[in-house]
């Protein structure tokens, strides 16, 4: 795979963005094919430029990068042997690594499997970062559908683990929603619960897909669509935004779930999903051209604010918490939701601002004109969804391949949406 990339041609050639997507989705691969963990094949949490990674692997990053090397298949940057080797290697790897009622810890370390706890309480199985990774294993199931022994071998054990995965466990003996986390050492203390409009829309619709431990709609309804911040309906710089908190929140809620759910005609008695997403993202491209704190490079060449890092430390950023940061994975990723408006963003990204932000793992994590800071990370939620979201606008493949999963359409039509997916299936 390529090292380096030299984007100065691309300019001079504007009726294609085919190569400068080739070039962005193949160097940000290598933070998944060329720097994953050695011994479990799992994404590293993140890479900082100059010293050596660790062992810390991440689970939701992990699902991420499993969708990324399809990608890369796909494309031709990767071999399909090679590939499902990788893939073969991870998923053996958590086959036998701790897990929770079927449910995996945020971060555990790629040569042992030991949980590494994410915080002093959080050192048990966390139901978002699972979400995560089986979106991603899902996807590949319906991507390797060969008779060989090997790809026999992968879809099997991606479904033990996904049947694995105890979903009503954490709804707490049947309370209306569910619980992001459960330990062994702290049990249900961190009382953290998933609802409202947030990332984690995928669980819900995973929870409800699932064969074995599958919640009922109650719980859909009755939790995550009654948060404080589910309906909102109000309008922010003339754009009125069906769902979420204030001006949105993260644009990272238009991103994580939505790598393999398809937003496209996804409907239920809520809300129009593409337009959710759409009116988000344009929103908080909105606030970063009238930029009202005076930011300095903030406008319609330079926006984006999600979870992120910053020169204090990583912060969840949107704007109605805008610190001055902007980290490029929040526009590239939103290219199905925006296209022409992040075409110029990515043009910025790959011309003026290339030296600062861009190197041997793609783009790096977020900067901060204003403080004069430039990230010298990588992040692996940040670099799956460059790679998957500027695929699902240029092909649909990762959107084509979660919506195919049986269980998902089934999920869904459990729940009450709509979707063309569900209708070229069969279901009502």
């Amino acid at each position: 795979m390529t090292t380096s990339a030299d984007f100065s041609h691309f300019f001079r050639h504007e009726r294609s963005l085919a190569p400068l997507f080739d070039a962005v989705q193949r160097q940000t691969l290598r933070y998944f094919w060329d720097f994953g963990h050695p011994v479990s094949g799992l994404t590293r949490e993140r890479i900082t430029i100059g010293q050596p990674p660790g062992d810390r692997v991440a689970i939701g990053a992990s699902g991420m990068g499993v969708m990324a090397l399809i990608v890369g298949i796909e494309r031709g940057w990767i071999s399909h042997d090679d590939a499902l080797q990788r893939l073969l290697t991870m998923v053996r790897f958590l086959e036998i690594a701790p897990s929770y009622h079927g449910i995996f810890p945020h971060w555990m370390n790629g040569r042992t499997g030991a949980t590494i706890p994410f915080s002093r309480k959080d050192d048990g199985g966390d139901l978002v970062e699972t979400a995560f990774l089986l979106q991603g294993l899902l996807c590949a199931r319906q991507y390797f559908q060969g008779e060989d022994t090997a790809e026999r071998e992968l879809r099997g054990l991606i479904d033990r683990i996904w049947l694995d995965a105890e979903w009503d466990w954490h709804t707490r003996g049947g309370v209306k929603m569910l619980y992001w986390h459960w330990s062994p050492n702290h049990d249900w203390s961190m009382d953290y619960e998933i609802r409202g409009w947030n990332e984690c829309f995928v669980v819900y619709v995973l929870a409800a897909s699932s064969p074995t431990h599958g919640i009922d709609p109650k719980v859909y309804h009755g939790g995550w669509a009654q948060g404080r911040d589910f309906r909102n309906g109000r309008t922010y710089y003339d754009i009125e935004l069906p769902l979420g908190p204030d001006y949105g929140g993260a644009l990272s809620f238009a991103h994580y779930s939505f790598l393999g759910l398809d937003p496209r005609g996804l409907k239920d008695r809520y809300a129009d999903y593409w337009q959710q997403n759409v009116r988000h993202v344009l929103i908080n491209r909105e606030h970063c051209i009238r930029n009202p704190h005076q930011y300095e490079g903030y406008g319609p060449d330079c926006w984006g604010l999600t979870a992120d890092d910053t020169a204090d430390g990583y912060r969840s950023l949107h704007p109605a918490n805008d610190l001055g940061f902007i980290a490029p994975n929040a526009a590239l990723a939103s290219f199905p939701y925006a296209p022409a408006a992040v075409t110029r963003v990515l043009r910025h990204f790959c011309g003026p601002l290339r030296d600062r932000i861009w190197g041997e793992c793609g783009f790096t994590s977020a900067f901060g004109e204003t403080r004069d800071w430039y990230s010298r990370d990588y992040i692996g939620v940040d670099e799956g969804p460059i790679v998957v979201m500027i695929e699902n606008y240029r092909s649909g493949l990762l959107w084509k391949l979660f919506m195919s999963c049986p269980e998902v359409r089934s999920g869904l039509a459990r729940l009450g949406f709509e979707s063309p997916h569900l209708v070229s299936s069969g279901n009502p």
